[in-house]
């Protein structure tokens, strides 16, 4: 047993699993539910907030331009106030914070500096950063293309048309959405370029927009927003379904039964792939009154996927690939090489340290069974990556998982309540 703290000690399960588990939040939801309270034009109430690393630096992001945000029992109470300067911002390793946050800031009047962890200065922001240049804003990045930057903000911005390469991330796309209703000519984002990611999360700031009352139209890689109040008095955020991957996921791994209660019946959430991905691998997948339960029957076949608009849930369906009786085949993902981690190159580093067959495609990954030992797991300050151990861990003895408190940046409590899947508790 390890006795670094640092360093957590994935349990096996002795057998097949049966529990319930309920789960916090969504971090997508309450990151746009956020934003958009601070653009709208009284006070409102999101129940059911996600409290994660992620969702606190967006509160203490908003709080630093004028915003209140406070915590009223379970729920977040936004009181929008009038956006302001001076302000530094922290946006850790936040993907959502860092490409949501500078377009409300160029709303501002006054100067904000945007900055964060030293990966999030590696990440895409290139785009986003041309684009505010191209609807009015004041950005000085040091003609780096990405973090840090500060905008000097004139208390508006002009808005209208402007062509963007979104293929690093859909969220180039939401950030300008978002606050596009605040900006005077509001906002026509076209992207041109290589596919966009994770389409569903485009869907979801477009949902969003609408209940608050914006006025949006759509098409092929096209998106306007019309300038407007937003008006959003309450919010009721959903649990995070792509954070349900991995415990679903150890339904399948023992040959046992995992619950996930309040499973939405109709949401633009990605992690709602999991139901048809888990099936293909051979799970049972049902919803009812109780929420989504999936069941495994003991062995499990690979899965040949693409995975583009779904892109979060690769790591843990890579652990499930590494652990299954057939090889596996993940495609439309070559955009994870630019998130917290090169997810690409860290999954096929780590399944092989622990003896798989994982190599790298130009756009995904190929991983074939092979009997798997203990070892280390580097997790390299993503959350996903401690999750995808995890998974391995119940099968194979002895993965330790480095860092697993970089797990909070989404579920806090993740190591507790993965013991408590194991002990059928909630």
């Amino acid at each position: 047993m390890p006795t670094d703290p640092d360093v957590w000690s994935a349990p096996v399960a002795d057998g097949p699993v049966a529990a319930r588990v309920p789960l916090p939040g969504s971090k997508s939801m309450t990151n746009r539910a956020l934003v958009l309270a601070a653009l709208a034009d009284r006070p409102a109430v999101l129940a059911r907030p996600l409290r994660s690393r992620d969702t606190e630096l967006m509160a203490a992001a908003l709080r630093a331009l004028g915003t209140g945000v406070t915590r009223d029992g379970d729920a977040w109470r936004v009181e929008p106030g009038e956006l302001r300067g001076p302000a530094r911002v922290d946006v850790g390793l936040a993907g959502t914070v860092m490409r949501f946050l500078p377009p409300v800031a160029a709303l501002a009047t006054g100067e904000v500096t945007v900055d964060g962890d030293p990966r999030a200065r590696e990440r895409p922001m290139g785009p986003l950063i041309e684009a505010l240049r191209a609807l009015g804003a004041e950005v000085d990045d040091g003609g780096r293309g990405a973090l840090p930057l500060t905008l000097r903000g004139r208390g508006g911005l002009a808005g209208g048309a402007v062509v963007i390469d979104a293929s690093g991330s859909s969220q180039l796309v939401s950030g300008l959405l978002l606050a596009a209703p605040r900006f005077a000519k509001g906002v026509e984002v076209r992207h041109e370029g290589p596919p966009v990611p994770s389409a569903p999360h485009l869907a979801m700031t477009v949902a969003m927009l609408r209940d608050a009352g914006a006025t949006v139209e759509t098409g092929p890689d096209l998106w306007r927003v019309a300038p407007g109040p937003v008006t959003a008095d309450a919010w009721t955020i959903e649990p995070d379904l792509s954070n349900a991957a991995q415990f679903l996921g150890a339904a399948l791994v023992t040959g046992g039964s995992v619950t996930v209660p309040d499973w939405p019946e109709v949401t633009t959430q990605p992690g709602d792939a999991l139901r048809g991905l888990l099936a293909s691998m051979g799970a049972e997948v049902t919803r009812g009154p109780d929420g989504l339960t999936v069941r495994g029957g003991g062995a499990f076949g690979g899965l040949t996927a693409d995975l583009r608009e779904v892109g979060e849930l690769t790591p843990v369906l890579a652990a499930l690939a590494a652990l299954a009786d057939g090889p596996s085949r993940l495609t439309g993902i070559a955009h994870l090489r630019g998130h917290e981690t090169d997810r690409l190159a860290a999954l096929v580093r780590e399944i092989n340290g622990l003896g798989g067959d994982a190599r790298e495609l130009p756009d995904g990954l190929e991983i074939r069974p092979r009997p798997l030992h203990g070892g280390l797991f580097h997790t390299y300050d993503d959350h996903r990556m401690v999750m995808a151990a995890a998974v391995l861990g119940l099968a194979v003895p002895g993965v330790e998982v480095e860092n697993p408190a970089t797990v909070g940046k989404t579920l806090p409590g993740f190591t507790d309540l993965w013991s408590g899947m194991l002990t059928g508790r909630e």
